[in-house]
């Protein structure tokens, strides 16, 4: 069935939705208040940078357009997807000041349209967020009552960016926050036709489907700063190797695998703020944020304690290369990046610093205002390197072999926070390698035993 959608943002997320559904034949109108990005998507441009939105964008420009009028979009459409910034504000709390706006204009154009049309409300937002603060706005400005006369619905996305089209189609389960069973009714039928296959559907009500959305990117901080705790212990233990341990402990069932990598903290546009959001609607409602908070406190750290170790033994005329730019592989996105974080203290230093990433060189350069050398290749960036740092698991990195890093035959230093290579440097002459998460058994066990070496043994009798 060909149905007809307008999604309002054309951000990484909106711009790559409107694009996948127009993918599955349907027709799609992106609706912006930025002229550029509509003029752009009306050219068959990417408005934003997102893996394999110029190429779909390309390939099915038939069925999408833009437009800046919101009443036109919604004329033309039978459901609205929202899709617009919700930041934190100076309380933790995500704001709700874009959103409103684009539903005062939805508002008005529903009170000019006779057929029912359904809203649906994609960025994320707090419990209550949406029955509270912004079904009155479409109803003040439609004058019609929601739920009786159009449809509402939260439904978030669970997506990664660098890979935003591949996980809409593709994801794990689908989840609804009604404001009506027609509501929501109504919005599993569209999925049912953009989807194709059939994940697990999970309808519930508003505030529910609030905390759901915001739990989730939470869990996911907390397992996340689990595995780069056990990295710092098995550093610290003799024999110590992360990912055999990690691998142990994920094959239960009640953990599982995903997101226990130890190495560098989380970052981006969404993680820390959804863990210091679920912190504040925690305070608000009187439950104890503690857990939230202590996930929060520990990421922040985590850079200036990997560090610490390094400030002594590299030389203020050292040059030292990073590798990986982004708060993760194949993303442009440098927000809250910890790699960023290492190689401004670097930088704060005086250290020379050189830096290569596949995508985010240009923000990464404009974030630094060149005080550091953001390079054209992982090569050219190792070429004077006395310590390089591997930032990310970027799998062009597993490319790179021993020659690269030593291109004049100098010692270098190589600091594998992910251990991608450790099957090339491990044994390389003239390179120490340092696979952060692994420690040689022949590390020195002073800790363990001044804790167990003169503890008495009793034998139950």
């Amino acid at each position: 069935m060909t149905r007809r959608f307008s999604v309002v943002g054309l951000g990484k997320l909106g711009a790559s939705m409107a694009a996948a559904i127009a993918s599955k034949g349907h027709q799609v109108i992106g609706v912006d208040v930025n002229y550029r990005s509509v003029e752009a998507l009306n050219a068959g441009r990417a408005p934003v940078q997102e893996t394999g939105l110029q190429d779909l964008i390309e390939q099915h420009r038939a069925r999408l357009r833009a437009t800046m009028n919101h009443d036109e979009a919604v004329r033309e459409s039978e459901l609205t997807f929202v899709v617009v910034p919700t930041p934190s504000d100076e309380r933790g709390a995500l704001s709700l000041q874009y959103v409103a706006h684009a539903f005062r204009e939805i508002g008005k154009a529903l009170a000019a349209k006779s057929e029912r049309h359904t809203v649906v409300l994609t960025s994320t937002v707090l419990p209550g967020a949406m029955r509270h603060g912004l079904v009155p706005i479409l109803e003040q400005h439609s004058g019609r009552t929601a739920g009786a006369d159009f449809g509402v619905c939260y439904s978030p996305e669970f997506i990664a960016l660098g890979s935003v089209i591949r996980d809409f189609l593709n994801p794990d389960f689908l989840l609804i926050g009604e404001l009506d069973p027609r509501s929501g009714e109504h919005l599993a039928a569209c999925y049912a036709d953009i989807i194709g296959s059939s994940p697990p559907l999970r309808r519930m009500t508003l505030e529910n489907a609030e905390l759901a959305k915001i739990s989730v990117n939470a869990f996911v901080t907390m397992k996340i700063t689990f595995a780069n705790m056990l990295a710092e212990l098995c550093a610290a233990l003799p024999g110590g190797d992360v990912d055999v341990v990690s691998d142990a402990i994920g094959s239960d069932s009640r953990i599982g695998r995903k997101y226990l990598t130890g190495g560098l903290g989380f970052g981006g546009p969404c993680f820390p703020r959804d863990n210091a959001g679920l912190g504040f609607i925690a305070a608000a409602l009187g439950a104890r944020p503690d857990l939230l908070l202590a996930t929060d406190r520990l990421n922040r750290s985590l850079p200036e304690r990997l560090l610490k170790p390094w400030r002594t033994r590299v030389a203020r005329d050292a040059t030292v290369a990073i590798l990986g730019l982004a708060y993760k592989p194949s993303s442009h996105a440098i927000e809250a990046s910890q790699a960023m974080m290492m190689a401004k203290a670097f930088v704060d230093r005086g250290t020379r610093v050189l830096a290569y990433d596949p995508l985010a060189g240009e923000a990464a350069n404009l974030e630094f205002g060149g005080r550091a050398l953001i390079m054209a290749s992982a090569r050219e960036c190792l070429r004077d390197a006395d310590v390089v740092l591997i930032g990310t698991p970027d799998p062009e990195f597993t490319t790179l072999n021993a020659r690269d890093f030593r291109q004049d035959g100098r010692p270098v230093v190589v600091v594998d926070f992910w251990r991608v290579l450790s099957e090339q440097l491990s044994r390389a002459d003239g390179i120490e390698y340092v696979a952060y998460g692994h420690a040689p058994a022949t590390l020195p066990a002073g800790p363990l035993e001044a804790l167990w070496g003169d503890t008495p043994i009793r034998y139950a009798r």
